[in-house]
């Protein structure tokens, strides 16, 4: 039995444990020794990566049809983004080649927020396209019963219907 719970959930915690490794450690969010951020961490950041690594094991959760990949390079995007929006402004070689160090304290800083926001808004939005087409884990009948349609339960109405009467 525990074995079945355990393959069940271990592909969404990995998912979630990997992608809050992914985007925690390099913008050193999760303070490690392999990088140095040269700003603070901002108030936001922490929970921006708790809920990026949750709804990637969420996503990974929801039972999809089989050979269905749809989705897959959203959330890559989605956790990408978070990954600059909790990064440090400065520490980004990217935008300060871009902008400078002044542009990336002025400008790019303001926009990781909205940044944040809109990969989460992201990451929700693939969690609730995955889980409506999601699978059914439920095993049905083959075929219905004639006994089970409809028609077989419900006599016919006499007489024409109030639909087809000229008004």
């Amino acid at each position: 039995m525990w074995s079945r719970h355990i393959r069940r959930w271990a592909p969404p915690a990995g998912a979630a444990t990997v992608s809050a490794l992914a985007v925690g450690v390099p913008t050193d969010v999760i303070d490690t020794a392999l990088f140095t951020r040269m700003t603070p961490v901002r108030w936001w950041e922490p929970p921006v990566l708790v809920l990026t690594a949750l709804l990637a094991g969420l996503w990974v959760a929801i039972p999809r049809p089989t050979g269905d990949v749809r989705g897959r390079g959203g959330v890559l995007g989605a956790v990408t983004a978070a990954v600059f929006a909790v990064g440090c402004p400065v520490c980004n070689k990217i935008v300060v080649a871009l902008l400078g160090i002044s542009g990336a304290l002025g400008v790019w800083a303001p926009v990781q927020p909205v940044l944040a926001g809109l990969s989460l808004l992201a990451l929700m939005a693939a969690v609730l396209m995955r889980w409506r087409r999601r699978t059914c884990p439920v095993d049905l009948p083959a075929q219905v019963t004639p006994g089970a349609s409809p028609d077989a339960r419900t006599p016919r109405a006499s007489g024409p219907s109030t639909a087809s009467i000229p008004r």
